[in-house]
C-alpha cells in the first residue's frame, strides 16, 4: 500500500480536492484513507503522489519498483481490483510500505489500478481501520470515484506533456542549439527532484509538488529561444553587454509560459504557478543580488530556489566552451561558499551534499 503526504502545500489542487471528496462521500466521513501512487515506466518505479489521510503518519517521498511486487504487477497487467479484508493476516512487513500499512493500524484495503489509453499509470489505495470494510456496494462506489480521479490525473499529465511538447517544438523551429539542452535538462530535473524530496519535510512540500518541480524543471530556460545565437552560442565568456542580453531570457521565458498557459486555459491552475515561478525566478539569489527582480530570501518561491541550486551544480560539473568541468568535490565547495555568503538556499545545498551518491549517479548516467 502507498499513500502520500497529506499536509497542505503551495500546490494543493483539484486532484487533492477530489480525493478528499471521495473519502467523505464514500464512508460518510468514517475513517477511510486514500493514497495515489503514479508509475514511471522509464524506471519501473511507483512514486507516492497525492492522498487524503485523516490521522496517523502518511508515507511520502517513497519509491518502489513495481517488479519487486508480484501482486501489484499482476494487478497492473490484469486490470483487476484487489480487496484485502484482514491486512494483519495477509501482509508481512517485508518492505517500507507494507510496514507502514501495519503500523497505521489499517485492517482492510481496496486497490484500484489506473490507466491512460490502455497504459498503466498507477494505483489508488483505499485503506480502512475496519475489518472487511470494502463490501461489494462500497467497491462499486469507490470504482466510480476512482474513474473520476483517474480522468483528472490523465488530463493533468496530458496537459503537462502537451506543454513540454510545445516548448520542445518551439526550440526545434527556432533551431536552438544551446549547450544547456538534452542531457543537461534531464540531469537538472532529476537532481531537482532529489533536492525537493530532501527538503520536503522542513518546507512542507507534498509529493505532488515534488513531481511538478521535476516535470517543469526542463522548462526553466525556455526564454533562451529568443536570445541571438551570437550570444547564446558564443564559444567564450560573455561581455557585459552580452550578459545583459542573456539576462533577458528570463522575461522572454515568462512571456512564453504565459502565452502557453493562456492557450491551454491554465492561467489559474495551481500547478501552472509552479511552472511560472521556476521560469521567472531561477536566477534570483537569496541576498537580492540575482535577476531580474532582485528578490530576497522567502520572496523567492522554494521551487525556484531548488532549480537554482540544481542548475548551478550542473553548470559547474559540466564542460563549457569557456571552462573545464569541475569535480563534484569542487562543486560542493562552491555551492557551500555561495550558501555561506547568502546567495543560495542552505537547505537545498545541504540536500546536495547529503544525497551526493544519488546525485553523482545521475550526472554520470546522463552524460552529454
Amino acid at each position: 500500500m502507498m499513500a502520500s503526504k497529506s499536509k497542505s502545500s503551495p500546490c494543493e489542487n483539484r486532484s487533492d480536492n477530489i480525493v478528499t471528496s471521495c473519502s467523505q462521500r464514500s464512508f460518510n466521513c468514517a475513517s477511510l484513507d486514500i493514497g495515489c501512487a503514479i508509475y514511471d515506466p522509464a524506471t519501473d518505479l511507483l512514486k507516492t503522489f497525492i492522498n487524503s489521510t485523516r490521522k496517523g503518519i502518511p508515507i511520502s517521498g517513497y519509491e518502489y519498483s513495481l517488479a519487486d511486487s508480484k501482486s501489484l504487477s499482476n494487478l497492473a497487467l490484469s486490470r483487476e481490483q484487489r480487496v484485502i479484508d484482514d491486512i494483519e493476516k495477509s501482509l508481512q512487513p517485508s518492505n517500507k510500505h507494507s510496514a507502514w500499512v501495519l503500523e497505521q493500524g489499517y485492517k482492510s484495503s481496496f486497490t484500484v489500478p489506473m490507466y491512460d489509453q490502455g497504459a498503466f499509470i498507477g494505483f489508488l489505495f483505499y485503506d480502512s481501520v475496519k475489518l472487511a470494510a470494502f463490501t461489494t456496494e462500497v467497491q462499486r462506489d469507490l470504482v466510480l470515484f476512482s474513474n473520476i480521479i483517474n480522468m483528472t490525473l490523465v488530463r493533468e499529465f496530458s496537459t503537462i506533456r502537451s506543454i513540454n511538447a510545445t516548448v520542445h517544438m518551439a526550440c526545434d523551429f527556432a533551431n536552438l542549439r544551446d549547450f544547456e539542452t538534452g542531457a543537461h535538462l534531464v540531469r537538472m530535473a532529476k537532481n531537482a527532484r532529489i533536492i525537493a524530496k530532501a527538503i520536503a519535510n522542513k518546507h512542507k512540500l507534498n509529493d505532488e509538488f515534488i513531481e511538478h518541480v521535476y516535470l517543469f524543471a526542463p522548462l526553466h530556460d525556455i526564454g533562451k529561444i529568443g536570445i541571438p545565437d551570437t550570444v547564446l552560442l558564443k564559444p567564450a565568456a560573455l561581455t557585459d553587454d552580452e550578459r545583459e542580453i542573456m539576462k533577458t531570457h528570463v522575461n522572454k521565458g515568462v512571456e512564453m509560459v504565459e502565452k502557453i498557459l493562456h492557450d491551454f486555459n491554465l492561467e489559474r491552475s495551481s500547478d501552472s504557478i509552479i511552472m511560472k515561478n521556476i521560469v521567472a525566478y531561477h536566477h534570483e539569489f537569496m541576498d537580492g543580488s540575482g535577476y531580474p527582480n532582485a528578490l530576497k530570501c522567502d520572496e523567492i518561491p522554494v521551487e525556484a530556489r531548488i532549480i537554482t541550486v540544481a542548475d548551478i551544480l550542473d553548470a559547474l560539473v559540466s564542460p563549457r566552451p569557456y571552462k573545464k568541468k569541475w569535480t563534484m568535490g569542487e562543486a560542493i565547495v562552491e555551492l557551500k561558499r555561495m550558501a555561506a555568503i547568502g546567495k543560495l538556499d542552505p537547505d537545498c545545498v545541504a540536500a546536495v551534499e547529503t544525497n551526493l551518491v544519488e546525485i553523482t549517479a545521475v550526472i554520470e548516467e546522463y552524460q552529454d
